[in-house]
């Protein structure tokens, strides 16, 4: 299987798992929490047909990827990403990422430039600042953020049960956009998942992107989905949007956070058109 290494811990090596799939110009993708680069199934299957490259990879403590107890502070996330990037040589590529990943996005860029990279789409991201403050008065209180780790450190095998709810929005969604078994498989990834590392990842989310964004001056596309309870898009799509000049903003009506299963076609649409 094909491996990267970004670093080591003690005895052991850091490896980031990914696949590389199609031919044509690439396009790396990056996924959410808690899942795996398979969480793009629908947009690679769609992005390969058209013509593209597709890479997508496992962030370090999910999928198979290595399970280190550091290194979840996006930061690392975006070093990795580069030593991913220098590892496979690539140039005028297209990235897309989704929840989490939106901040790799934004701090990858925020950091290396935009040297290598021709367009970017961030997909129900977690950018640019979710904490709530005096300034983000539409952000999530910290008190959230502190439920969450606690109730991951209590019992992560239910709180994932429960967290997949809110990503598919199972209650509108189950049996019509989104299987029970897909829902079985993302509570498996998670899981399966780092255990150190889901609890580590929670405080990385309030990361302050807004210095990144504005340093970007490629082509952007924003999506978000408009009934997204783990990510309010009133925090996070048109505030990103704001901050990248000349960002183009969709706003995918009815969509959950989980939107690249549940409305795989209207994403697909959207990324075929602007990866154009």
């Amino acid at each position: 299987m094909p491996f990267v290494n970004v670093g080591e811990e003690n005895s052991m090596p850091i490896e980031l798992y990914y696949e590389d799939h199609g031919a044509g110009r690439p396009v790396v993708l990056i996924h959410g929490f808690p899942l795996s680069g398979r969480a793009w199934e629908r947009q690679e299957r769609a992005l390969i047909a058209d013509g593209h490259r597709v890479i997508t990879y496992d962030r370090r403590g999910f999928g198979k990827s290595s399970q280190p107890s550091t290194g979840y502070d996006y930061d690392t996330f975006a070093a990795d990403l580069h030593k991913l990037v220098t590892t496979l040589d690539l140039w005028d590529f297209d990235m897309a990422g989704h929840s989490m990943g939106g901040g790799e996005i934004a701090r990858y860029l925020g950091t290396y430039g935009t040297q290598r990279v021709r367009k970017a789409a961030i997909v129900s991201g977690v950018p640019p600042y979710l904490l709530k403050t005096s300034q983000t008065p539409t952000g999530v209180p910290q008190e959230v953020f502190d439920e969450i780790e606690g109730a991951l450190i209590h019992d992560r095998f239910a709180f994932f049960t429960e967290w997949n709810k809110n990503f598919y929005n199972t209650d509108k969604t189950l049996g019509k956009r989104v299987s029970a078994e897909c829902v079985q498989d993302s509570w498996n990834q998670a899981v399966g998942a780092s255990p150190a590392g889901t609890i580590a990842c929670v405080p990385s989310w309030h990361t302050d992107f807004r210095a990144d964004l504005p340093k970007i001056d490629i082509p952007v596309l924003v999506m978000h989905g408009t009934e997204d309870r783990v990510l309010p898009i009133e925090a996070c799509g048109p505030r990103t949007h704001e901050l990248i000049k000349g960002s183009e903003y969709v706003p995918v009506e009815g969509a959950p956070h989980g939107l690249c299963w549940t409305h795989a076609e209207e994403v697909n649409s959207e990324l075929l058109r602007f990866f154009k």
